[in-house]
Formats: structure tokens, C-alpha cells, sequence
């Protein structure tokens, strides 16, 4: 099997097609499966690369907590890239590798042809923080009690999973079973020390307002816990464009591949153009109906 080494774990990785990289960055509750219909629409023209985050097999399971976190999580995206000697790519991240590639493009700037950052979010308003550890604590004591077949399909039936059900039934039990298939133990590890300690988004405030690679947030509109972080973050970073998708929940690309596709292809198209730019200041005036300077 083909492996990236990172600091302190091997990541299993799948490469398609030719032409400008792109990564492909998973969420919690899948791997690089997910991002099946992305590559056979992008690795047309691209060459897309996709891997297992640690924790996930066939990537290595550390056994230790501290092999696990943001900085972990942001860094195996470099480490991938740099075991190509991929020196720029589009980046491209679903829920907790969203947060890893807004991390990314914090982080590592200069290797970011661009950055899509979708269904980022979760816990990330700070009224809800102990809360939502105190359930990523708890869910990864299930994981290690009781295994991950057992709490696939009870993840599945979440309030931002069921519109996938509804919309696309079979693709549903294809996501909970891949979900059954996870390491418990990686599963736990990695809901402890990454979902669990990430810092808050707001707290990050300084650091977004800097990023100017250019960014595409994407958010379905009954995604509850990710809506008002998605508009904190398009009014943050300069060169955030905000695509709402309606009566879609957590996971866009799979319940809606085709929207989802052709909106980053669009997205990939102008950047390529070189006509994603950052906000024109004048957007700023508020509730302004006329602004207080105007340009001839």
C-alpha cells in the first residue's frame, strides 16, 4: 500500500489523474471514500490525491493522545504534499478536515493554490465549547466500550446526517458503513484530542483576518451547529466567498455531488483566472444604503 510519512504516523493515500494537485481533506465520520464522486469528476483534469487522516486505517493508529490534534491534523496535509514534492495545490476539506485546511491556509500559505473549506463549524461558538467536548469526551468513550458499528448508524440518523438519508438512501448505509468499518480506538483518540481541544474559531479572529489564498466556504443551510461560524468566518477573511447550499445538512458533497462539484470547479476556474480577489472594502458599509466615499 502507498504511505506518506508524517511525524509519528504512515498515511495511506490514493492518486487519480494529471494536471494541477488537488487534496482532499476527510471529516470524522468518513475517510477517503467520501470523496469517490469528487474524484471522478475532478481527476478528469486534475490530479487528485486523497488519504486516511491518522487514526484512520490502513493509516497508522498511534496509541497515544499526543499524536493527535489540530497541529497534527494541519501538518499531515503539508506532510502528503511534500511526499509528491507537490509545492502548491487546491485544498479541498468536509467538517474536520475543513478546520484542518482553514488551518492549512494559516499555516502554510505559500503551498495553497486555494482552499475550500466546507461544513466547518462544530462546537466552534464559545458558549458551546465545554459542551460540545464534554460529548466528544463521551462519544469517544462509546467508541472504546463499545466499538464503531454500533454507533454508525446512530451517527448516521444525527440531525445534519438525516437529509442524506432522505435524499439519497443508499448512499446513507454506504456512509454509515464505512463509518462501522473505523478504528475504535482512532476514533476515540482522535474526538478526544482533536475534535475536543480544537481552539475556537473566534478565538482565531487575528490569524483568519490575515488569509488572503483565496477561500470558499460552503455550508448547507440546516447544518445548525456550522451557520453562524460560516458567516463569522466570510465576514472575517478577506478572501472568503460563502456558498449557503439549501435543505442540505453536514456532509454537501455527498448529498448534493453534482451542485458540489461544479460550484468548486467554478470556484477552481476563477482562481486559475486569477479573478478570486478579497473584498472591496466599499461591501463594508454596514447598513449603509450609500457609502460615505464613492469612486468615479
Amino acid at each position: 500500500m502507498p504511505y506518506a510519512q508524517s511525524s509519528g504516523a504512515k498515511l495511506y493515500f490514493q492518486e487519480t489523474g494529471a494536471g494541477h494537485p488537488i487534496i482532499f481533506v476527510h471529516e470524522f465520520g468518513s475517510d477517503h471514500r467520501e470523496w469517490e464522486t469528487q474524484v471522478r469528476w475532478f481527476s478528469r483534469h486534475y490530479r487528485c490525491i486523497t488519504f486516511n487522516a491518522r487514526g484512520y486505517p490502513p493509516s497508522d493508529v498511534p496509541e497515544d493522545d499526543a499524536s493527535y490534534g489540530q497541529d497534527h491534523a494541519t501538518d499531515d496535509i503539508a506532510a502528503v504534499l511534500k511526499h509528491f514534492a507537490i509545492a502548491k495545490a487546491h485544498v479541498v476539506g468536509l467538517s474536520m478536515g475543513a478546520f484542518a485546511t482553514l488551518h492549512f491556509g494559516m499555516r502554510y500559505p505559500q503551498m495553497a493554490t486555494s482552499l475550500v473549506v466546507a461544513g466547518c463549524g462544530s462546537g466552534a461558538p464559545k458558549p458551546e465549547r465545554e459542551a460540545f467536548k464534554k460529548q466528544c469526551d463521551a462519544t469517544a468513550e462509546r467508541f472504546l466500550r463499545d466499538g464503531s458499528a454500533p454507533l454508525a448508524r446512530a451517527l448516521g440518523l444525527g440531525p445534519t446526517r438525516v437529509q442524506l438519508q432522505n435524499k439519497d438512501p443508499r448512499g446513507w448505509e454506504e456512509f454509515v458503513q464505512h463509518l462501522s468499518e473505523h478504528s475504535p480506538k482512532g476514533s476515540a483518540l482522535t474526538l478526544r484530542n482533536y475534535q475536543g481541544l480544537r481552539p475556537s474559531l473566534y478565538d482565531l479572529e487575528a490569524n483568519l483576518a490575515k488569509v488572503t489564498v483565496p477561500l470558499l466556504l460552503v455550508c448547507g443551510d440546516e447544518d445548525e451547529p456550522c451557520l453562524d461560524a460560516n458567516i463569522f468566518l466570510k465576514r472575517t477573511i478577506p478572501s472568503a466567498g460563502l456558498w449557503m447550499v439549501p435543505r442540505t445538512g453536514h456532509a454537501v458533497n455527498l448529498e448534493e455531488p453534482d451542485a458540489f462539484n461544479r460550484a468548486v470547479q467554478e470556484f477552481f476556474s476563477t482562481v486559475e483566472r486569477g479573478k478570486w480577489t478579497t473584498r472591496d472594502p466599499r461591501t463594508l458599509a454596514g447598513g449603509s444604503l450609500i457609502g460615505s466615499r464613492t469612486r468615479s
